[in-house]
């Protein structure tokens, strides 16, 4: 999932990428709404909110909301600044430091709701910062390795690329386009993930509150693990394959003789 690079990745990698990732958005998105009565995962709400904030000239939440939309953006940024930086370095290091920081981010917000959060508005606000931050972190990963095919902490785009392809399907010749069908396969994936991480959200944070994040971030390992765990074989399969390829390089011994021959 996080090995391959843009256009070297197969639908594959990038439908086990959405999925899970876009399962842990709907979890972070549902437990936000609950909690704190904001959406985390995605700003499109947050730029209406601003504007009607500058109407209004609640300049407070204006900034509140501004810094909100930058903590999306900075995570974002953050994420493709780490990938073009470290990529020719180590691959696997650049795509997996974001969903690191991402659940980093994530942890924070479990740990202090669940020992110290007392429900004021400016830990609600700081909180839902962090979310964002974290969710920018993730869609800017899954966008910048995918080369813009996997987006999966807003289902806006989504839904909109799905209506087309749907309607292009009335057509027998797009039918047949296996880029197409491959690109809707990914698509109704990454919803349906989405909406089910969602709902575990909602069915979880009756008995698990703040611990609902826990969850989250173990989705995060999943997909930071599935990766290493693969590349520890493949490296252990190379030096299994190199070991005796070098053993049946060494020159053969020259025989001992056990009695000289006297002229």
């Amino acid at each position: 999932m996080l090995r391959k690079y843009s256009n070297s990745r197969s639908l594959k990698d990038n439908i086990r990428l959405g999925v899970l990732t876009a399962f842990s958005a709907g979890m972070v998105n549902v437990a936000s709404v609950i909690i704190f009565f904001a959406f985390a995962s995605n700003v499109t709400g947050h730029y209406a909110i601003l504007a009607q904030e500058i109407s209004r000239g609640q300049w407070y939440q204006v900034a509140v909301v501004m810094g909100w939309i930058l903590l999306f953006f900075l995570g974002s940024f953050v994420s493709n600044f780490i990938v073009i930086n470290l990529t020719h370095k180590n691959k696997y290091v650049a795509h997996a430091l974001p969903l690191v920081l991402e659940m980093a981010c994530l942890l924070g917000v479990g740990v202090y709701g669940q020992f110290s959060y007392q429900g004021t508005l400016v830990e609600t606000e700081i909180l839902v910062a962090f979310m964002l931050f974290s969710m920018g972190l993730q869609n800017g990963l899954t966008a910048s390795i995918s080369n813009f095919s996997v987006k999966t902490t807003h289902l806006t785009g989504l839904t909109t690329d799905l209506g087309i392809l749907v309607s292009m399907f009335t057509q027998k010749e797009y039918r047949a386009d296996r880029v197409l069908v491959g690109k809707a396969k990914l698509l109704f994936a990454i919803a349906g993930s989405y909406l089910t991480g969602g709902v575990l959200a909602g069915v979880l944070y009756d008995s698990l509150q703040f611990r609902v994040f826990y969850v989250v971030s173990a989705v995060i390992v999943v997909v930071i693990l599935y990766d290493y765990s693969k590349l520890r074989y493949l490296q252990f399969f190379k030096r299994r394959k190199k070991v005796p390829l070098e053993f049946s390089r060494q020159p053969l011994a020259e025989p001992e003789h056990e009695y000289a021959i006297e002229d």
